[in-house]
């Protein structure tokens, strides 16, 4: 538990939290900010930061209950779709250093879209000069 998360008061029980799944190591509730309505947070009940210091087992683990939520949004919702978001690090856009998933319930009528601008590659070489980097760096 870190004393100054939100993420790990709502574990502990000292800020409500409207929970949709709960076991032994996984939490999801509603995200009261939601992208939209239905919008459901997955995390870790032990506080972890970031990814990729959280043991893979527990990462199998959310991500089961991530599925579970997806098809529980799909299913009670009546979802047309479903996005499934994590971020790394405020350059990223994390808010709560904490470890979580959004999972997103998507709807054709729900008017979101994301601000996605896709970029290019200045030239072929750049693009292997980068993926070379990325896959010398895999452990």
């Amino acid at each position: 538990m870190s004393a100054n998360c939100i993420f790990c008061k709502i574990v502990a029980g000292e800020i409500p939290a409207t929970k949709v799944y709960e076991d032994a190591d996984v939490l999801a509730f509603m995200d009261i900010g939601p992208v939209v309505k239905g919008h459901t947070l997955v995390i870790p009940k032990q506080h972890f930061d970031p990814l990729t210091a959280t043991p893979e087992p527990l990462l199998a683990q959310l991500m089961a209950v991530v599925k579970k939520i997806a098809a529980a949004q799909l299913s009670g919702l009546r979802a047309d779709g479903v996005n499934v978001m994590q971020a790394n690090g405020a350059a990223a856009g994390q808010v709560v250093p904490h470890l979580h998933f959004h999972v997103i319930p998507r709807f054709v009528t729900d008017g979101h879209r994301w601000n996605w601008a896709a970029k290019k590659y200045d030239d072929p070489a750049e693009l292997q000069r980068l993926a070379a980097a990325i896959k010398a760096a895999v452990t």
